[in-house]
């Protein structure tokens, strides 16, 4: 700060102060809207947990099933589904999760289907190979939505078009830690259960009940990691806007310490100056 007058260090006093003012209004608008997300997190979860017992179910009582959801087959062609944040502002949220997926793309011969812009924005400008880029903001995909992806994926799988498809978003674990990870959508993974007796009967038939699950099992998946990543990327960004704030509040402390030294420094010189003259 050495030569830098009095009126200069105000003028950044004011400023560090409208900053704070702006990540702190950002802290409240994430913690407000955190508290959404958690509820979504916990309302969608047990959707997904009937369905996923009754694709065990079925798979544990057909000591003879076979489908081609659950073959596993020689992966040429891999789809992979990224779920990042609309903006910034959140510490390492989108990078942390585009990192991860681009991390197991190597070597493998690649469809992305983003959602969210920064995921669009990434993969585009990367030059990959992108299934559709119409869900630019994340915020805005429905239930309705989900659904539609769910059959696109399904009917592409069983075309032969795509081996494998993989999800990565960002698990929220709590309001301080978020992770991110991958999921295998197709094929279906399922835990036998050992000793499940046939005691449902399923209309027409077990197969057809299975194949017509699997696209509302696998929306499921994909409405639960999209919950999960904006409930993350709230407590991201509300994590990064305290800390921000926080820095702001020991650049002012550190900056108002500045302006009275060198205040003091030039009543001093002033006084000085007074006591030569005389």
């Amino acid at each position: 700060m050495a030569g830098v007058s009095t009126k200069e260090i105000k003028n950044r006093i004011r400023s560090m102060e409208s900053t704070k003012q702006i990540t702190k209004a950002m802290e409240m608008v994430a913690a407000s809207k955190l508290r959404h997300a958690q509820a979504r997190v916990q309302n969608s979860r047990p959707y997904f947990e009937i369905l996923y017992s009754a694709i065990s179910d079925i798979v544990s009582s057909n000591s003879d099933f076979s489908s081609p959801y659950l073959t596993r087959r020689p992966v040429k062609k891999s789809c992979y589904i990224v779920i990042a944040g609309d903006r910034g502002l959140a510490g390492g949220y989108n990078s942390n999760i585009i990192k991860l997926v681009q991390s197991q793309m190597e070597g493998k011969d690649v469809t992305v289907l983003p959602i969210g812009k920064k995921a669009v924005d990434h993969f585009k400008s990367h030059g990959f190979s992108l299934l559709t880029d119409r869900y630019m903001e994340a915020a805005d995909v429905t239930v309705g939505d989900c659904f539609s992806i769910a059959k696109q994926l399904c009917k592409a799988y069983l075309s032969g078009e795509f081996d494998e498809i993989i999800i990565g978003y960002t698990d929220f674990v709590s309001v301080l830690s978020q992770t991110p990870s991958t999921l295998s959508m197709l094929p279906v993974l399922t835990e036998a259960k050992e000793g499940r007796s046939c005691d449902i009967v399923y209309e027409p038939d077990s197969i057809t009940v299975f194949d017509a699950i699997i696209p509302e099992y696998l929306s499921g998946i994909l409405y639960g990691a999209l919950c999960e990543s904006r409930a993350a990327e709230q407590a991201a960004r509300r994590t990064a806007m305290d800390s921000a704030t926080q820095n702001a509040d020991e650049m002012i402390a550190d900056l108002s310490l500045k302006f009275n030294q060198a205040r003091q420094a030039a009543i001093t010189q002033e006084i000085t100056e007074i006591v030569a003259g005389s």
